[in-house]
């Protein structure tokens, strides 16, 4: 009898939703904490540094031991650890308000390892059910993520504009309305069967082979180049033009996040041979890192930080799906050391670009930038900031060069195995 797996496929729809909610809610609030509470910048910017490294840590005991743990039970209980890092995350405050930032810390990493959890076990789920054209499942996959940051965004934002930032708890048990779709469409579900290495040794095969490590550099600098826009395209739009915070969001973050989604929409519906799509789209990063980074008019650094989101969309599912056609027999495993490549990029790069922004503007004088560039010590420090954040998409274009020459030489002699 033919497994019905569209209950399963939602459930892992609604689980990378509830990923947009753990990537999105933070950054949103940051303002809010900062004024509620007196946290400062730098302890929230921590907060991202916690999620990614949590993220990180997850991927790499996966990676490892994968073998030691209930893959179906973990599958299922990711949304649940989700339920409760946004539950320590909204009542601490409430009820230990002298610990407020401490509840954050707490909350982040528990929802942060439910994050980790699914970046490592949703995509070889959806990989091992049966499919016409895996690739394209693989890609509506990771656009459901996209459209959830846009969704967040934008009622985050309305939500505390209506109701005032003192709501954000609020916001937060609203948002966990999501996870909770995914704990009961996972209720009854099958799990099919996936691979993974039965000993650690297992692992170490893999670790030999230089295709792997090429792809996942590839994740790491497009998971840089996509996190690093993603982080800061709001702040460079409020910093650098002086646009308020909520019109920044929306037409920041959130746009960026509506390019994103559809650039893996048009992929899941058309797309086909991915090792290209990676290389144009490093290509086209650099080139809106470039322009984003140069452009005196707001109008133009708007578009370059929306058409990043475009570039960068197939970046981290393309890696994926190279790395799953070049070891499809590394199962569990591969999908967790590609996840740490790309959180290792999404941590390193926002970071990055913080420190040379902050460096920046102790280390220019006020009058000095005004009379040579016309510009504030802010104003050039962000700039500057997302000139460097450029370098991550621009080292991609010659390992996804690699990737595309290594296609091209397995297509012209099939009998021969492709190697990098």
């Amino acid at each position: 009898m033919k497994t019905n797996y569209t209950k399963l496929k939602f459930a892992c729809y609604t689980t990378n939703m509830s990923m947009s909610v753990v990537a999105s809610l933070s950054p949103v609030l940051f303002t809010t904490f900062y004024r509620e509470y007196g946290i400062s910048f730098s302890l929230l910017g921590l907060l991202v540094l916690v999620n990614f490294f949590t993220q990180l840590a997850v991927d790499l005991i996966f990676s490892f031991f994968s073998h030691r743990f209930n893959i179906p039970l973990a599958i299922k209980l990711t949304p649940v650890i989700t339920l409760l890092g946004l539950l320590i995350y909204a009542l601490f405050p409430f009820l230990l308000p002298e610990y407020t930032y401490v509840g954050l810390v707490i909350g982040t990493i528990v929802f942060s390892a439910s994050n980790g959890l699914a970046e490592v076990l949703i995509s070889p789920v959806i990989a091992a059910i049966p499919a016409k054209d895996p690739d394209r499942e693989m890609s509506k996959l990771h656009s459901i993520y996209a459209w959830g940051v846009v969704f967040v965004i934008i009622f985050s934002t309305l939500f505390l504009s209506i109701f005032k930032s003192q709501s954000w708890q609020i916001l937060a048990l609203v948002l966990m309305l999501i996870p909770l779709s995914s704990v009961l469409l996972f209720v009854g579900t099958d799990i099919p069967e996936m691979k993974t290495e039965e000993r650690v040794s297992g692992v170490l095969k893999f670790l030999k082979n230089k295709s792997l490590w090429l792809c996942v550099a590839a994740i790491f600098f497009g998971g840089a180049a996509e996190c690093t826009m993603a982080q800061w395209c709001s702040g460079y739009l409020e910093q650098a033009f002086m646009i308020d915070k909520v019109k920044g969001d929306i037409f920041g973050a959130a746009l960026f996040a509506l390019m994103l989604g559809t650039g893996r929409t048009l992929y899941s519906k058309i797309g086909k041979n991915i090792a290209p799509v990676l290389f144009f789209g490093m290509l086209g990063a650099t080139a809106c890192y470039l322009v984003a980074a140069l452009s005196g008019v707001p109008f133009i650094g708007l578009v370059a930080c929306a058409l990043t989101g475009f570039c960068v969309s197939m970046l981290w599912p393309g890696s994926l799906i190279v790395a799953s056609d070049r070891f499809p027999a590394g199962g569990v495993f591969i999908y967790a050391m590609m996840a740490a490549g790309g959180d290792l990029g999404a941590s390193v790069g926002p970071q990055l670009v913080g420190i040379i922004t902050d460096t920046a503007i102790a280390a220019f004088d006020a009058d000095t930038l005004m009379q040579t560039f016309g510009l504030s010590p802010e104003q050039f420090g962000i700039k500057l900031g997302m000139l460097v954040g450029m370098i991550f998409p621009l080292i991609g274009i010659f390992v996804t060069a690699r990737i595309l020459k290594s296609k091209k030489a397995s297509s012209v002699n099939t009998d021969r195995p492709m190697e990098i």
